[in-house]
């Protein structure tokens, strides 16, 4: 088979060469028609606010994605969220789309750098097959290839057998959590000291922050009932009335509650100490604003047990190279990438072949985020402190391990806080993605990013209402590239003044607007349709809108 032709035998040159787009709406876009090439890196710039993320999103990935969820069954999208049809005319020869948002969701508590990038998986195969493990009487074994083939182990010390840890068992997000944070290495508890902000005051005037807070009034009353004085201030109370205020018993008392008419009623109250109001209030809070009353009286402070690793004490003492999984995990990727080579040497030769596939898939992934930019970053650290930079390009690393083909991607802004230096990292990954038969959209304002796209489109000239119009196209003498200028003057690409018109070719070999010269042909037609439509487009293709 040719290498140019795909596993069923339609030659590459018989597929769509572009995505066309026509009269395309959606927020300030003004009724444009774009055709962007596919297997090509085509950035889109232009002004903040001229257009390009609705361009983008609004219209290349929305359709994409949507046409792919279209095309599932009715049982299946009947538990997926749908996607609305864009604002645009037609959309002709458009793949499955993938999105990396500028600013991705915040990820839960659970989520760790390692977790999201998948290392911290590979890690705890390594820890599992060539770790050193404790039996249940706490003696240490030797790495073993007994672990690989599923045997159990016998203890030469005290002739326990037992199954060693599988992978599962060091996870901290199941079998492997500890047992007390469950696995979020930080405990929430109740601030005592946040429960009176200002012992100078009395309970009668409110010492008692909670009981204000959480509607409880009458409880100083209650207290009283046990003997609590209500009218000195907090600091003159006694240790045991104190005792009371926060842990006392759950028990009824009677007291005289006068309505607003005058009226005096004996009632029974069970009486909810400080501790108990805020606890009752947590269990029941279902909203962000309920939740947001109570967090006043909670601290969140690092777990004690596993003191913020989140592991159990199991899960924790299974060595490899004398480190474990929590050291390890609190490597950054640097560190890992340096230590990951030396642990073949320490093992006995027979588990040398498998502790190298090992490594050489963990050193794999790590070395692409860390052309990425990230190799400062550690495993242990919560996907929720990253920034959204970050987060994106964990995604991007993400994408190219998939090695999918024929899908879409639109990048929104994925420079964002990368150093000058790892944009050629930021570059690979891209190419790496259409190496695998993909294509990369990519909105951005980095000049050294827009300078390596095969394909420019440029929305403006200006931003909001002034913008969301094409400029016509160019090519710049110096590439063999076509791009587009800014209309204003002010593109973050290559300087206006050094492009020429393009000259129109008047024949195309091939027939494919991917393999044409840099200007566009009368076979193929434009890139970029600065004409008016045909006059029958409107009737061809999927009608949106």
């Amino acid at each position: 088979m040719a290498q140019d032709e795909p596993a069923d035998g339609v030659d590459v040159a018989e597929q769509p060469p572009a995505i066309r787009v026509y009269g395309a709406k959606v927020h300030n876009l003004k009724d444009i028609d774009v055709t962007v090439p596919l297997r090509r890196l085509v950035a889109v710039a232009g002004v903040s606010g001229s257009g390009k993320t609705s361009l983008a999103m609004g219209v290349l990935y929305a359709e994409g994605s949507r046409r792919y969820l279209e095309a599932l069954s009715t049982y299946t999208r009947r538990r997926m969220a749908q996607a609305p049809r864009a604002a645009v005319d037609t959309v002709e020869h458009v793949p499955a789309a993938l999105a990396l948002r500028q600013r991705p969701g915040v990820p839960g508590v659970r989520s760790t750098f390692g977790t999201s990038t998948e290392l911290l998986n590979v890690l705890r195969l390594l820890f599992s097959r060539l770790g050193s493990h404790l039996c249940p009487n706490g003696h240490r074994q030797d790495s073993t290839i007994d672990v690989a083939a599923g045997l159990t182990l016998t203890c030469p010390v005290c002739d326990v057998t037992f199954y060693p840890p599988g992978a599962e068992s060091l996870a901290f997000n199941s079998d492997g959590a500890c047992p007390r944070c469950g696995g979020t290495g930080v405990v929430r508890e109740i601030d005592e000291a946040a429960l009176v902000p200002d012992p100078a005051r009395t309970i009668a005037e409110g010492a008692v922050a909670p009981w204000g807070t959480f509607g409880l009034t009458v409880m100083p009353q209650v207290v009283a009932e046990f003997g609590v004085r209500t009218d000195v201030p907090y600091t003159e109370l006694t240790a045991q009335e104190r005792q009371i205020v926060m842990h006392g018993p759950a028990e009824k008392r009677q007291i005289s509650v006068r309505s607003r008419n005058g009226k005096l009623f004996e009632l029974n109250f069970t009486y909810r100490n400080a501790r108990r109001a805020v606890q009752e209030t947590l269990d029941k809070a279902t909203t962000e604003r309920g939740l947001n009353r109570v967090n006043r009286f909670i601290s969140t402070q690092v777990c004690p047990v596993c003191r913020g690793t989140r592991l159990s004490e199991q899960a924790r003492s299974s060595l490899v190279d004398g480190v474990g999984l929590a050291e390890a995990t609190a490597k950054t990727l640097d560190e890992l990438i340096a230590w990951a080579p030396t642990i073949e040497d320490t093992l006995p030769r027979e588990m040398r072949r498998m502790a190298r596939n090992i490594v050489s898939t963990l050193l794999e992934t790590a070395r692409r985020l860390v052309d990425l930019g990230l190799g400062y970053l550690s495993l242990d650290r919560a996907s929720s402190t990253l920034s959204t930079g970050e987060r994106q390009r964990v995604q991007l690393a993400r994408a190219v391990r998939n090695q999918t083909t024929g899908v879409l991607y639109v990048l929104d802004e994925p420079s964002i806080g990368l150093h000058p230096s790892n944009v050629d990292g930021l570059l690979g990954v891209m190419r790496d993605l259409l190496r695998d038969g993909n294509s990369v959209v990519i909105v951005d304002h980095d000049v050294q990013v827009l300078r390596e796209a095969d394909w420019l489109i440029e929305i403006g000239p200006g931003s909001g209402a002034d913008g969301g119009r094409c400029s016509p196209p160019v090519t710049s003498p110096t590439s063999a590239r076509t791009r587009t200028p800014s209309s204003a003057g002010s593109s973050p690409g290559v300087s206006p003044s050094s492009y020429a018109p393009a000259p129109v070719a008047t024949r195309c070999s091939t027939g494919d607007v991917s393999t044409c010269p840099p200007a566009p042909c009368t076979r193929c037609g434009p890139w970029m349709s600065t004409s008016p439509r045909p006059p029958d487009r409107r009737d061809r293709g999927v009608r949106i809108g």
